[in-house]
């Protein structure tokens, strides 16, 4: 079955699936091989074992089964870009967190060209859960994709129905919860130590609740911003456009879109270790800057 595959992106979600499920044989494009990233990204390929393509034609000539993950503001560009390669019949999956609506564009660009367009939701970080990781599909081969996807060896696979979009709705709007607690913890957080009282906010808030320390969740909040704030940006973006769509008011996830992105610019790097730490690392940088 690996070898029926072409993976559109390499980066953390294509390259930890293929690593963990064994993917030799994949074909794999991704748009930093055209840079002065190609030969970090050959090295990657070569360490998970799969085949490099140098171009996007490459990767896609007579693989069945295609696989897009690559970030929110290249979803739909790597659809239409990807459209006139794919082979007949192609089950093209859209795993990248957009909204409907760019989904639904990307859907009409790759059944015009004769393929069959999967909206497919990732509904979890994909380190540590890997093939674990909860997947959601909608379309109208969402079940043949699921096929495909348990062979390849995902284990956790759910179908929301035959419509595109439907799936990426759930992500959408579960993201709005998700995202939008890690921007209000890097915007309570950073008050908090500024006034002097992180400690007392703390142990007021475990007072209420009390599923996980919140001096843990605040410094995996802040971990995931600092490596992932530019990408979850874009992904929250996609967001607002959902709710807009629905009329519903998106100011809070407006909100979550700057302050994302305002943390994911300051490159911290690898997160230093600890809350404080953290919260010392963006009041620095935000100094400099």
């Amino acid at each position: 079955m690996t070898d029926t595959i072409a993976l559109i992106g390499f980066g953390e979600a294509g390259s930890t699936f293929a690593r963990a499920g064994g993917w030799e044989g994949a074909r794999v494009f991704d748009r930093k091989t055209d840079t002065g990233d190609a030969a970090a990204m050959r090295e990657r390929y070569a360490e998970a074992g799969v085949e490099g393509a140098a171009t996007l034609a490459e990767a896609l000539a007579g693989r069945p089964f295609v696989l897009s993950l690559v970030t929110a503001d290249q979803a739909l560009a790597a659809a239409e870009a990807a459209a006139p390669h794919l082979a007949p019949h192609a089950l093209y999956c859209d795993g990248n967190s957009v909204a409907p609506q760019t989904k639904q564009s990307a859907a009409r660009a790759v059944e015009a060209a004769g393929a069959h367009y999967v909206d497919l939701a990732i509904l979890a970080p994909v380190d540590p859960a890997r093939l674990a990781v909860p997947l959601l599909l909608s379309g109208a081969q969402a079940e043949a994709a699921a096929a495909a996807l348990a062979v390849l060896g995902f284990q956790n696979i759910s179908v929301a129905g035959d419509a595109v979009g439907r799936a990426s709705s759930i992500k959408m709007i579960r993201s709005v919860m998700v995202k939008g607690i890690e921007a209000l913890t890097a915007e309570c957080m950073l008050a908090a130590e500024a006034a002097g009282v992180r400690e007392a906010v703390l142990a007021s808030l475990d007072a209420s609740e009390r599923p996980r320390p919140w001096e843990a969740r605040a410094d995996y909040n802040l971990d995931r911003m600092m490596i992932h704030g530019l990408r979850r940006a874009a992904e929250m973006e996609e967001v607002v456009k959902t709710l807009e769509a629905l009329g519903t008011g998106a100011a809070m996830t407006r909100g979550t879109v700057a302050r994302q992105r305002a943390i994911g610019m300051l490159a911290l790097g690898a997160p230093p270790e600890g809350l404080g730490a953290k919260l010392a690392a963006i009041e620095e940088r935000t100094k400099i800057q």
